[in-house]
């Protein structure tokens, strides 16, 4: 039976009271300095063959209702003076057999890399993956941007976990060129994954703003952890790695400052009974 902790409150407070070495694996997606408050608006559709906006099957009327809008600020003047004393914590508090993943995006991948190497050593990168999708508008000006950048760092770059036999198999291209047995068996990814973003309408969806695909968080904790291990994430936002650290059977640590994230994650994750504690505020 795993067991779970959310804080709601500051994490570098949080960050600062877990013991050194304790942690078997943290993954954070924190927010991403685009300089723009993100929102997610969530709606339902219902039945008004009189004031409906839309038409559906067979000439049926329907009314748009808004359910919901979740909203947080995503501009730090200085985005690594932000980060630096909670990575430098998150190193502390990792085992030696630990990783550490980072999800971040173009705009800011570059300079993250340069302050991990210096608080884990280059030695301590193992991979840059790019998650990839393709859903949303396209841009007429320039490349359009439909991918995430995950940075993994392994605390001992000699010991580290790593369960390849626990990785998901994905399709071959040409099946017919490796063979029946092959074909079946899949091939593993490469660091490149391919993964569509949460649907709109899909059963995963919270309406959270940030909101990652369990897919994505189940292959780290598969790969990166073992059962009974402790996993956390100190910008836990809708609850993605408690949800699918409590499906694996690991311990979790959920750490957000965004009251809305914290009933998220209550409801999500309400059968597993996660303790939740409120910091107090000085």
């Amino acid at each position: 039976m795993c067991s779970g902790k959310i804080f709601f409150g500051d994490n570098s407070i949080v960050l600062d009271k877990i013991p050194g070495e304790s942690i078997d694996l943290i993954y954070i997606d924190p927010p991403f300095n685009t300089g723009k408050t993100q929102s997610r608006t969530r709606i339902k559709t219902l039945r008004d063959d009189e004031n409906g906006d839309r038409t559906g099957y067979a000439s049926q009327r329907y009314k748009t209702v808004k359910v919901s809008t979740t909203k947080y600020k995503d501009n730090f003047d200085d985005y690594m003076e932000f980060l630096e004393p909670r990575l430098q914590n998150a190193y502390r508090i990792l085992k030696p057999s630990g990783s550490f993943f980072f999800h971040i995006d173009y705009r800011e991948v570059h300079y993250c890399k340069v302050l991990l190497d210096k608080i884990f050593g280059r030695a301590s990168f193992k991979n840059e993956i790019i998650w990839s999708y393709d859903y949303g508008a396209r841009s007429i000006k320039k490349w359009s941007a439909k991918h995430d950048n995950i940075l993994w760092y392994a605390k001992d770059s000699e010991k580290y976990t790593f369960n390849y036999d626990a990785i998901d198999r994905i399709p071959y291209m040409a099946p017919g060129l490796v063979g029946k047995e092959k074909a079946a068996r899949g091939k593993t990814p490469t660091d490149v994954w391919w993964h569509t973003i949460v649907p709109t309408n899909g059963k995963e969806k919270t309406g959270y703003a940030t909101q990652k695909p369990l897919g994505i968080i189940r292959r780290i904790i598969a790969v990166h952890s073992n059962p009974g291990d402790t996993v956390l994430d100190f910008f836990a936002g809708s609850g993605t790695l408690g949800l699918a650290a409590a499906e694996a059977k690991r311990n979790f640590i959920l750490v957000d400052n965004n009251p809305q994230a914290i009933e998220i994650m209550k409801k999500r994750l309400n059968k597993f009974n996660p303790e939740v504690i409120e910091l107090k505020k000085v």
